[in-house]
């Protein structure tokens, strides 16, 4: 008989992924019966899902067409919800409480607006004659879910206005200062419980004593502390600490929900694996916000066991469902030089385009930087032996400990006895002391760094080379620190040196500008612009100087610097090679301007879209020289290139409004001065010409919503190495990322409430046990 009367095993319930669309959530009555009530609570805590700015398709009724109107979910906000996948209306109370008799349900709908879902969009009187009168089916599942949310024991307002005004007081105390406690250690990035945060953890960690400090410095939470200690409330248990988190983040990803509200967004997505080796999809969004300032925020992150396209794509879009953004919002995508994001055809690029042809795609400038300077020290010999070299340097120095130190101490006197010289200035900030730090692969900024400090350092290294190659225990320590010291006292070494040490410098102060949050696309390119110009500069007229500065530094270190004059003498070339090339014409030709127009051709080469239709329009926007860049036509062409963003009554509408505008802002001396569009967006809304001009201050918003840079995710893989650490790699994924949003995003996380996180923890769950 068992077989015969075997019960269904109920669905697995993980609360913080609960399916966002209707169209494709279980039956309520599939879940464990002792979990219905959270995941109704998590599903009214969210709310109806609504993706306002969604790309909802036309429907043939006849002869006509029609679709499902947004509009619908203003006069419906708490109970409507729209389905993508099934491109269908359901009714969020229903499906909480449905009875599981369908013949219940009675008249007005019955089960379509649960199962199926509602697609007769030209009979929306279907709508409220499925709510009826006051004792329908609709709304008996309302009943239930407002006494759901508001019972007596749970409500913190209830229990705060209760009869008992030493439990409201007491309760009050003590869940503020758990509040407190969870706010101050997710912002720092900290662990709750040391290296074991499991449910079973005796480790006592930062949470508890961060709790207990608070206790000793705080009379009131020390009494009521200890009276709780030997009742059954348990605000200090790991589940409360995880909860209290939950409600910190939601809260703090909804106040970045309501200000994108219906902004077009772009997405920068990036992928890393964690301290555990778990690959890590990260996800932030760049949007223009009320007061005309662009925004990049980070939303979520997310385990992918696959970096295929499907799998990242999913990932992506479970976490942009899981805030209601619509897909069909997103103008801009940016990522790295990964195949499987930036793929022409398979790759993460093109299947969103496949989605949304209106989600351009523009190489991440930064990353583009990064390929200029690579293919210079991969293609250039000279440039490939100096950082082949100071890698070697670094290697050397960071593999002992009484290196590193005695290189401290050399340098320290040095710069002691140039003090009492006065051959070196002193004051705030000057003579600090410095290291060679290993320079990051992909972080060619780091390398810029590395040759300064190699170069200030310079004596002190060669000297503590000396003392490897005198002492090294082992042979290959002297043979190693003799060729470096031959390789550095060489005329070529100090030239390369200190003419990368030049270029790097143009292009470290492009990239720390690339990788601003505020960047906006025509800037960068103005940028780029700058740095090919300073580097033609140094090309056309930098020669001599160089040459003078290599030359006295060799002279103080007792260099050979080779006569100019003199016929170069090269190595094993053939006879058969020109040999009357002087010194002056090889170093000049074959290594300044060589190196220098390698550079400039990458750049060239890597920053071709500044030639596109896109931005070449978008360039008509630029407010610097008095809008000397206005272009009319170009301005049409640009609203043209976003179709779906402009109808044809609205290009005609733009046409004359672009002619008023250029007037109004030639003229008016607070838009003079302006030098980029993100300067114009912000006075446009400060002088409400937003709503004089609507159009033209939407061409402004999408330009501004095109992304340069992705190093807000990059940021979030660094806070990821400070949050999961060794000590933490047991973490799972949804605590990762519940650990990692406010700590990321500070600034918001500091502006939520405690009132409110409150609030949302209590609606979480049913609080009785706490009384």
């Amino acid at each position: 008989m068992e077989r015969y009367l075997k019960r269904k095993e109920p669905l697995e319930t993980d609360i913080n992924n609960l399916p966002v669309d209707p169209g494709i959530r279980p039956s309520i009555w599939s879940y464990d019966v002792n979990e219905r009530d959270k995941i109704r609570r998590a599903y009214l805590l969210k709310g109806p899902h609504q993706p306002k700015s969604h790309q909802f398709p036309q429907i043939v009724f006849g002869n006509l067409t029609r679709r499902f109107n947004p509009k619908w979910f203003e006069e419906y906000p708490v109970w409507l919800e729209y389905s993508g996948q099934k491109d269908a209306a359901f009714f969020l109370y229903c499906y909480l409480f449905k009875p599981q008799d369908k013949t219940i349900m009675g008249q007005g709908g019955g089960d379509s607006f649960i199962g199926e879902g509602f697609r007769n969009w030209k009979k929306k009187e279907k709508l409220l004659s499925h709510v009826r009168e006051h004792n329908s089916a609709h709304n008996k599942a309302r009943h239930k879910c407002e006494d759901l949310m508001k019972t007596k024991e749970q409500s913190l307002h209830v229990l705060w206005l209760s009869k008992d005004e030493r439990n409201r007081k007491d309760y009050k105390v003590m869940l503020t200062a758990t509040v407190d406690c969870v706010r101050f250690l997710l912002r720092q990035g900290l662990s709750f419980r040391g290296h074991d945060e499991s449910s079973g953890s005796e480790n006592r960690g930062n949470y508890l004593e961060l709790f207990d400090f608070l206790s000793n410095h705080n009379d009131e939470i020390k009494k009521v502390s200890s009276a709780y200690s030997s009742s059954n409330l348990k605000l200090t248990s790991r589940e409360v600490q995880k909860e209290i988190c939950s409600a910190a983040v939601a809260e703090t990803l909804i106040s970045i929900m309501k200000d994108i509200g219906d902004s077009y967004y772009a997405i920068l997505v990036d992928e890393s694996h964690d301290v555990s080796t778990k690959e890590q999809l990260a996800v932030a969004v760049r949007y223009v916000d009320s007061l005309g300032q662009v925004v990049e925020r980070f939303i979520g992150i997310k385990h992918v066991a696959s970096t295929n396209t499907v799998a990242l794509k999913e990932a992506m879009e479970d976490i942009l469902a899981k805030h209601s953004l619509s897909i069909h919002r997103i103008r801009g995508q940016g990522y790295d030089g990964a195949s499987n994001l930036r793929g022409e055809f398979h790759g993460l690029k093109a299947l969103i385009l496949n989605d949304n042809p209106h989600a351009f795609y523009v190489h991440y400038f930064a990353h583009q930087l990064q390929l200029c300077l690579v293919a210079v020290a991969k293609n250039h010999w000279h440039a490939k032996h100096l950082f082949e070299i100071t890698s070697r340097i670094v290697n050397t120095f960071g593999a002992s400990c009484k290196r590193s130190d005695a290189l401290r101490a050399i340098q320290h006197d040095k710069i002691m006895f140039h003090l009492s010289k006065g051959e070196l200035k002193s004051g705030r900030g000057l003579n600090q002391e410095t290291s060679l730090q290993r320079a990051g692969d992909t972080r060619w900024g780091s390398h810029f760094h590395t040759l300064i400090n190699l170069k200030k350092m310079y004596a002190s290294v060669i000297e503590v080379l000396e003392i490897i190659k005198e002492d090294g225990v082992h042979d290959q320590q002297d043979v190693e620190a003799g060729v470096l010291i031959n390789a550095m006292e060489s005329f070529d070494f100090i030239l390369a040196l200190h003419l990368l040490i030049d270029i790097l410098g143009v292009t470290n102060e492009l990239s720390q500008a690339l990788q601003r949050k505020d960047q906006d696309i025509l800037n960068a390119m103005k940028l780029v612009q700058m740095s090919k110009q300073q580097l033609q500069m140094i090309r056309d007229n930098g020669w001599n100087s160089l040459l003078e500065e290599v030359s006295h530094f060799c002279n103080v270190f007792e260099v050979d610097v080779p006569v100019m004059s003199s016929t170069f003498k090269a190595r094993r070339r053939s006879a058969r090679r020109n040999n009357d090339a002087t010194n002056l014409h090889h170093y000049r030709v074959e290594f300044f301007y060589t190196i220098i127009d390698m550079q400039l051709q990458e750049l060239n080469n890597r920053f071709s879209e500044a030639s596109t239709e896109l931005l070449l329009c978008m360039s008509c926007l630029n407010s610097s020289n008095s809008f000397s860049a206005y272009n009319k036509e170009k301005l049409i062409r640009l609203a043209e290139l976003y179709s779906v963003d402009f109808s044809i009554m609205e290009l005609v509408a733009l046409e004359h409004q672009l002619s008023t505008y250029i007037l109004d802002m030639s003229s008016s001396e607070e838009f003079s001065s302006l030098d980029n569009i993100a300067d114009l967006a912000k006075q446009f809304v400060k002088a409400k010409k937003d709503i004089v001009y609507p159009l033209v201050h939407r061409l402004l918003i999408l330009a501004l919503t095109l992304l340069i840079a992705t190093a807000t995710v990059e940021r979030a893989f660094s806070g990821m190495k400070i949050v999961k650490h060794r000590l933490r790699s047991k973490m799972g994924d949804d605590w990762l990322s519940d650990c990692l949003v406010p700590y990321i995003e500070k600034e918001v996380f500091d502006l939520v409430p405690n009132e409110v996180v409150m609030q949302h923890y209590q609606k979480m769950q049913n609080r009785m046990q706490s009384l």
